[in-house]
Parts: C-alpha cells; sequence; structure tokens
C-alpha cells in the first residue's frame, strides 16, 4: 500500500506526467517505425543516426545555444536521407557509412566538448554520460519540450495510418511497389525524415547509446507471437508504451536511471514473449 500511496504522490507532480506523456509519445513512434526499420534490416541506423545527434548536440552546447533542438534535428535528418537514400553508385555502401558515422561522431562531438566547453557545459563527463546513457532530463522537460513532443508524435502516427498501405508495400517488396506506381524515393525519404526526428525524441528518454533498444525491442517481442505486418505493429506499439511507461514509474520509485530501466524493462518483456512464442502459440 505504502507503494501505492508513493506512487500517487508522485503522480501528482506535473513534470511527472510530463514525463509519463512524452515517455509513452516516444515509445508509440519508435515502435511504429521499428517495424519498418527491422523488417528492412535497418535496425542500426538507429544507432548511427543517433551517434550524428550526438555530435550535432555537442556543436549545440559548444555554441551554447539555448535551444538546442534548432541545429540537432536538422542534421539529423540531412543524415537520415542520406544514409536512407538510393546507394547503388555509392563507393561506400550503406551499413559501412553508418559505421562510419556513429564512430565518428561520437569521437568528434566528445573532442569537441572537451576542448571547447561551451556555458552550458561545465561537467563534460556528466553531460556525455546523460546524453549517451539517459538521465533525470525526462522529468525536466518544459511543457514547450513537451507541446513540441506532441505535435512531432501527432505527425509521426497521422504519416503511419494514412500511409499505412505504402509503407506496407515499400518496407516487404520495393519493386512490386514501383511497379504498381508508388513513388518509392518519396516514401523512403519522408520515412528518413520520421525516423530521424523519432531519434532525436528518443535521446530525451533512453539517450543516444540505447535508442535502438526502443526501436527493435518492441517489434522484435511483437514477431515472437504475431505473424502479420498490422498485428506485429499494434503489438510493437502496445508493447512499446507499456515498457516506457513501466520503466518510468519504476525509476522514479526505486531511484535507477530512466533510460537503463526502460531498456531492461524491454529486454524482460521479450524473453517472456520468446518463452510464449516457443511453448504456447501454436503455428
Amino acid at each position: 500500500m505504502s507503494v501505492l500511496t508513493t506512487l500517487m504522490e508522485y503522480l501528482a507532480i506535473p513534470m511527472v506526467r510530463n514525463a509519463l506523456v512524452v515517455g509513452t509519445l516516444i515509445a508509440l513512434c519508435a515502435s511504429l517505425l521499428g517495424t519498418t526499420i527491422v523488417l528492412k534490416r535497418l535496425s542500426f541506423i538507429g544507432d548511427g543516426l543517433s551517434h550524428v545527434a550526438f555530435g550535432a548536440l555537442c556543436i549545440a552546447m559548444v555554441m551554447s545555444l539555448n535551444n538546442q533542438m534548432l541545429l540537432v534535428l536538422p542534421v539529423t535528418i540531412l543524415v537520415a536521407v542520406i544514409l536512407m537514400g538510393s546507394n547503388e553508385k555509392r563507393k561506400i555502401k550503406g551499413d559501412a557509412a553508418i559505421a562510419m558515422l556513429s564512430v565518428g561522431a561520437l569521437a568528434f562531438g566528445y573532442l569537441l566538448l572537451n576542448l571547447f566547453p561551451g556555458k552550458n557545459s561545465g561537467n563534460v563527463s556528466g553531460d556525455v554520460c546523460s546524453t549517451l546513457f539517459g538521465s533525470t532530463s525526462i522529468l525536466t522537460l518544459s511543457i514547450f519540450d513537451v507541446i513540441l513532443c506532441v505535435a512531432l508524435s501527432a505527425v509521426v502516427v497521422a504519416f503511419f495510418v494514412f500511409f499505412y498501405h505504402r509503407i506496407f508495400s515499400v518496407t516487404f517488396d520495393e519493386s512490386f511497389a514501383l511497379a504498381t506506381g508508388i513513388r518509392c524515393n518519396l516514401y523512403k525519404l519522408l520515412l528518413s525524415i520520421i525516423i530521424a526526428v523519432v531519434i532525436v525524441l528518443s535521446m530525451q528518454l533512453v539517450g543516444s547509446l540505447l535508442i535502438s533498444a526502443l526501436v527493435v525491442f518492441p517489434v522484435l517481442s511483437a514477431e515472437r507471437i504475431f505473424r502479420s505486418f498490422l498485428s506485429v505493429v499494434i503489438a510493437s506499439g502496445v508493447i512499446g508504451v507499456f515498457c516506457a511507461v513501466f520503466g518510468i514509474i519504476l525509476s522514479i520509485l526505486i531511484s535507477t536511471p530512466v533510460g537503463a530501466t526502460v531498456v531492461c524493462v524491454n529486454i524482460i518483456v521479450f524473453a517472456l514473449c520468446v518463452i510464449i512464442g516457443k511453448f504456447f502459440i501454436k503455428r
């Protein structure tokens, strides 16, 4: 009963409610897009873009920008468009390009932050650790951050709902989609922008190094039990939201890092889904 009382006391605090709203929306968007990312074998793009966002964030901190999102979001979108674009003529293919960007952005960002610490970068080690692994920053969100997250999440969900059939076609058979008149490059461009937005938003919840877990684990969990694309999409959204909400609440109650707690909850749910799929679901 004391745990319930403590939880109700925390939920009465506006910043905790804001964190739950933002965490829920981020998890939902990440899970929806995760379905396409996983099925197209692009799981590592989450890592690559999150590290690019980290590098851009370091630059924004050095420049002492009041709103770091004004730099981080455009840079991440630009790189996402480049990575998701057609790469048949490139000398450096997709996986190698992601690896180069991932390592390069991390190294450049950390070096820049040490060489030119801005006014907002007094504790370099603390800033880097919180950015990479997540921190309690999601519990100190401003009203602007919440409104921005709600608006961007609404765009992501609307895009996925209205263009569901086209996304389905592009995900499973791009050649067939082209033959039926679907403008695949346009939808890949839009997906690139949406993925970049979700990655940047997710940094507030789990940090740069743990973003892939938020994108990949709900989808993998859903695939253990369901088979159709629609059922996997819906199930991954439900699983992602549950893990985010439960993880945030658990981290508040036991005073653990928010990002790491959310990811660990995802791992536990994945293990349960594997057991259910193997022993209780007949194929």
